[in-house]
C-alpha cells in the first residue's frame, strides 16, 4: 500500500503562538492594565497573521508531481507574509493609538519566536 503524502500537522505552530499570545495578554492586563494588554494583543496579531497565511499558502499542494507549482508557491507565500507584514505594521500605525510601544514589539518578537520553536517541533514529528 503506497504511503499516501500527508500534510504535516500545524497544531503544534498554532497552540504555541496563541498560548504565548495568551499569556503576555494576561500579564500585561495584570500588570500593567487593559491598555497595554491592548498593544500586546496587537503586536501578537501582526506577527501571527502573516504566519498563517504562510502556512495557509505553503501547504496547499501536495505531491511529487506538483513540485513546480509547491515552489512557486512557496515564493508567492513568502512574498504575500511579507507584504502583509507590511501591510499590518502601517495599519496598526496609523489607525491604532498604541499606549506602550515597547510592549508592541516585544510581543511580535516573543510571537515570532514561539512560532520558529514551534516550527521544531512540527519537524520533529514522527509519522504515524
Amino acid at each position: 500500500m503506497a504511503a499516501r503524502n500527508r500534510r504535516p500537522s500545524l497544531r503544534p505552530l498554532w497552540v504555541a503562538q496563541l498560548a504565548a499570545m495568551a499569556f503576555m495578554v494576561g500579564v500585561a492586563a495584570g500588570v500593567k492594565g487593559p491598555a497595554d494588554a491592548v498593544s500586546v494583543l496587537v503586536g501578537s496579531a501582526v506577527a501571527l497573521l502573516p504566519n498563517v497565511y504562510f502556512a495557509w499558502r505553503v501547504f496547499r499542494h501536495r505531491g511529487g508531481r506538483q513540485a513546480r507549482r509547491a515552489v512557486h508557491g512557496l515564493y508567492r507565500a513568502a512574498a504575500g507574509k511579507f507584504g502583509l507584514t507590511v501591510a499590518l505594521f502601517a495599519l496598526v500605525f496609523i489607525s491604532v493609538p498604541l499606549s506602550n510601544h515597547a510592549l508592541f514589539f516585544g510581543a511580535y518578537v516573543v510571537t515570532l519566536f514561539a512560532y520558529w520553536l514551534a516550527s521544531w517541533l512540527v519537524t520533529r514529528q514522527t509519522p504515524n
